[in-house]
């Protein structure tokens, strides 16, 4: 069996108009997925850079290229410097901290510790964007609003918890 192993196109309109398009079906795919890692190694098993139908799958190199493309605009970035393994954001950690920010304001969570877990797991966050979040994906967008002062990370008795401000 052939298969064919689409490139990325050289012309630079059609180009981006590609890497456009392969970015919004990643985002798009880990988001109902609710992944938030791509392993390059392995990309050839998954279904989005696959098509068995159509005998075509996605170069790893070629998914490099793409996976690099996003971390310029914050939408990835590599776990490690061999870039084998990356976090995908389907929000910028920025959005992601915002929405956390707009939960809390809005459910009188200021200036009240919440762990972690509560947020991911918990009753009062069924329904939102980020209820089951990857960990680390949570603690870098709680990062990130640290850095603009809107909360206080903290650990405690095996357990990491945040307060907002």
């Amino acid at each position: 069996m052939n298969i064919k192993i689409p490139s990325i196109q050289p012309h630079a309109e059609t180009r981006a108009k590609q890497l456009e398009a392969w970015q919004q079906l990643i985002t798009d795919y880990l988001k109902t997925t609710k992944q938030s890692t791509i392993d390059v190694r392995e990309s050839q098993n998954c279904p989005l850079f696959n098509n068995a139908t159509i005998n075509r799958k996605l170069s790893q190199e070629s998914l490099l290229i793409i996976l690099e493309e996003m971390g310029k605009t914050g939408r990835a970035a590599p776990f490690d410097k061999s870039k084998n393994v990356w976090e995908v954001y389907w929000h910028s950690l920025d959005e992601w901290g915002n929405m956390l920010y707009n939960w809390a304001s809005s459910n009188g969570l200021n200036n009240t510790v919440c762990t972690l877990f509560e947020i991911r797991e918990g009753d009062n966050t069924v329904g939102e964007e980020f209820h089951g979040l990857d960990i680390n994906v949570l603690i870098k967008a709680l990062k990130a609003l640290e850095v603009k002062g809107r909360c206080e990370l903290m650990e405690f008795d095996d357990n990491q918890g945040v307060k907002f401000f």
